[in-house]
């Protein structure tokens, strides 16, 4: 089994079987969904989707307090790496990467992808991506990262055959619940966790909406509050 937590927009925590915990899109501070209670007291793996602020905010805190290895794009492991932080492994689309005892493979997403410097300026962080989760059960999983529905995500379903995905539904920055309704049905996927929606007024899709418009299970979580699957 993995322990899935729900930090806020696209923060999660995964705690796998044998005790590893990694982090997906770290963004702790000013991050008003995150739980005020919960305490990160380990971390070994980071992943990175891409280098908006709200996605790679506390990779170099949590990197200095845990070591982990930090997975993401190659622009972004370059400019981490000119930050200090070390144990970045550049990876692309398509290539996959043993993080641990979970192998990941970094898939496209449909996004922007600036760094915002500690200069204020917007840099160049490569292409946005999605990752699948290959559990050491043998159930995979697909984290989207932000993305529109794109018409791929059958080949990523015929790949990787998903049993769970980590969908974004919030709108504006990202599809809304009826993108997110086709995602569903192009991954095959039995199962949906929403997330990047309502951490701000703009962000309108609910899990609500989603429900009705697909069949799978949509797993609403609450932030801090652990599920097993």
């Amino acid at each position: 089994m993995v322990q899935i937590t729900w930090l806020g927009h696209t923060t999660f925590s995964l705690r796998l079987a044998n005790g590893e915990v990694v982090i997906i899109d770290p963004w702790i501070d000013g991050n008003p969904k995150f739980p005020a209670d919960y305490q990160i007291d380990r971390v070994d793996t980071i992943l990175v989707t891409h280098g908006h602020f709200d996605h790679i905010g506390n990779v170099r805190s949590l990197a200095a307090q845990f070591k982990p290895q930090i997975y993401a794009n190659y622009e972004i492991c370059t400019w981490l790496g000119s930050k200090g932080v070390d144990k970045c492994n550049g990876m692309n689309k398509g290539g996959a990467a043993q993080a641990g005892s979970l192998k990941i493979t970094m898939t496209h997403a449909l996004h922007s992808s600036g760094i915002t410097d500690d200069d204020g300026k917007m840099i160049y962080g490569g292409e946005p991506a999605g990752f699948v989760l290959h559990f050491d059960d043998g159930r995979n999983a697909y984290f989207a990262g932000d993305t529109d529905v794109f018409s791929e995500m059958a080949f990523i379903a015929e790949l990787h055959k998903p049993a769970l995905a980590f969908l974004p539904i919030g709108d504006l920055y990202t599809m809304n619940p009826r993108g997110a309704a086709i995602a569903t049905r192009l991954l095959g996927v039995e199962t949906v966790i929403p997330m990047h929606y309502g951490t701000f007024p703009p962000l309108t899709g609910t899990p609500a909406e989603l429900a009705v418009l697909t069949s799978a299970n949509v797993l609403t979580l609450e932030p801090g509050k652990p599920v097993e699957w």
